[in-house]
């Protein structure tokens, strides 16, 4: 839920030693405060994105959606330059509607 998270780029000295092991280790630390499966991709700066899952099948399934998602972003765009983003009690709302299996969109239980 929410922006989808960015690494900060790598140092350097991160490129030059061990990159494939700091490019990880920019992804932990970006995660610190975001709970990994609300957010199941990031974009590594200068690099570019990654996604996980439970499973191969849910990770190859969120890179699909994530190509999807930036797909639709850049159209809406192009479209629309002036289009904001949604705000972020409508995406919270979307989120735990479409995620807590107790949400309903008025259907009768």
């Amino acid at each position: 839920m929410g922006k989808l998270p960015c690494t900060r780029a790598l140092t350097p000295k991160e490129i030059q030693g061990g990159y494939e092991k700091n490019t990880g280790g920019v992804i932990v630390e970006k995660f610190k405060k975001l709970n990994p499966l609300e957010r199941p991709a990031v974009l590594v700066a200068s690099h570019g994105p990654f996604t996980w899952g439970r499973d191969v099948d849910e990770a190859a399934h969120n890179a699909v959606v994530l190509e999807f998602v930036a797909r639709l972003a850049g159209e809406t765009l192009r479209i629309n330059p002036r289009t904001r983003p949604m705000s972020s009690v409508l995406a919270r709302q979307t989120f735990l509607g479409n995620t807590d299996p107790h949400a309903q969109y008025g259907q009768k239980q």
